[in-house]
């Protein structure tokens, strides 16, 4: 005979596992491992003799993988911070705006140094390249001087402008370069441009010299006026003493006196400050020429060939004989008859023109005399 175990029906084979309760006070490194208990109820029932349940037994549960530590402030800041860089506009904005600036700033870098680079360059290729400056100016801001434009884009529009006025008058472009000197002149009234002074110098006495060659001397004194107030302002000393800003003054300086031979000598020396000033310097010379030409006319009624060429500083007699016909002189036996008198073929000298201005001048004479005596006899009527 068999003997069986049987199970109460409430207990049939179940697995009490009881979770452990977590104390306030304990930390995840003391708490214990879960422990799971089984167990196990003996009823009474019949068995076979000799045979016996086995005692209730602890089990250990297996231990849970462990998860590593997280760490919750860390990831919580820089998912933060990735959200704010992401929906920040202004970085975004402010680096699609800084792109399209430091372009147009190295393009004007490079077009500004292939200007003074190749000063000799053709007029047309020049002013292609100021044209694209000029628009890369309007895209900064910087084409006219204002409080809020970065100063080193009004020192780049500043050296553009100046070379836009030396190309102009190598091409002799007067036009051109005055329009230059105009859109300068905003920049040299400007503090910063004191360190450039050398060049905003030369292209004001550039200015200065084609006033001087137009017959301007009302505008030439007024901008003279002008410069000695500024500097006195800035702390300077005389503008004559500058090598581009005296050299105008003295030639005009001499031009009022008639001292013709210092003008020729100071264009013909090393006086000249640069290369551009020479450019004046073939039309001063032919507006000497006609004034010396004009005056000798009304002081002499001939002169001797070879004496007109030193006094119009002409090279040879036949550069003579080209000016003599372009004044419509007369040229006899190497003397030269001035329109007021010219040879007959006796050689007498004989009155040809200007007979009736002559006799208009008599006439002036006689009514001034008859006004002067009409008024000394009332005079003394009057005493």
């Amino acid at each position: 005979m068999f003997s069986f175990v049987s199970l109460s029906a409430c207990c049939c084979l179940p697995c009490l596992i009881t979770k452990p309760t977590k104390s306030p006070s304990s930390t995840p490194q003391e708490q214990s491992p879960p422990i799971s208990i089984r167990r196990v109820e003996r009823t009474s029932s019949r068995r076979s003799s000799g045979t016996s349940i086995r005692k209730p037994e602890l089990v250990k549960a297996p231990k849970p993988p462990s998860s590593p530590p997280t760490k919750p402030n860390t990831d919580s800041n820089n998912e933060i911070k990735l959200i704010i860089t992401a929906a920040s506009p202004s970085s975004s904005s402010s680096s699609s705006t800084s792109q399209p600036t430091k372009m147009a700033d190295r393009t004007l870098q490079q077009i500004l140094t292939q200007l003074r680079s190749n000063p000799g360059a053709p007029y047309s290729e020049a002013s292609s390249l100021l044209s694209k400056a000029k628009i890369l100016l309007l895209q900064l801001k910087a084409a006219t001087p204002t409080p809020g434009t970065n100063p080193a884009h009004l020192s780049l529009a500043r050296d553009i402008y100046e070379q836009g006025a030396l190309f102009s008058i190598r091409a002799r472009n007067p036009d051109a370069f005055t329009r230059y000197v105009s859109q300068l002149q905003p920049f040299y009234e400007q503090p910063s441009t004191a360190a450039n002074a050398a060049e905003r110098n030369k292209v004001t006495g550039l200015y200065l010299l084609l006033l001087l060659t137009q017959g301007r001397y009302a505008e030439f004194h007024s901008e003279l006026e002008t410069l000695s107030t500024r500097a006195k302002e800035n702390g300077g000393g005389e503008i004559e003493g500058d090598r581009f800003l005296g050299y105008p003054i003295k030639l005009e300086r001499w031009l009022m006196e008639g001292s013709y031979d210092r003008v020729w000598k100071a264009m013909k020396s090393r006086e000249v400050p640069s290369e551009e000033y020479g450019v004046f310097s073939e039309i001063l010379t032919s507006q000497i020429r006609s004034e010396i030409a004009s005056s000798s006319e009304r002081a002499y009624p001939s002169l001797p060939l070879s004496s007109t060429k030193s006094l119009l500083f002409l090279d040879s007699e036949g550069a003579v004989i080209d000016f003599a016909r372009q004044r419509g002189w007369l040229i006899r036996d190497g003397q030269i008859y001035f329109p007021s008198s010219a040879a007959t073929t006796d050689g007498e000298g004989v009155v040809v023109g200007g007979a009736e201005e002559e006799g208009d001048e008599k006439e002036f004479s006689r009514m001034v005399i008859e006004n002067v005596l009409g008024y000394a006899r009332e005079l003394e009527t009057i005493v």
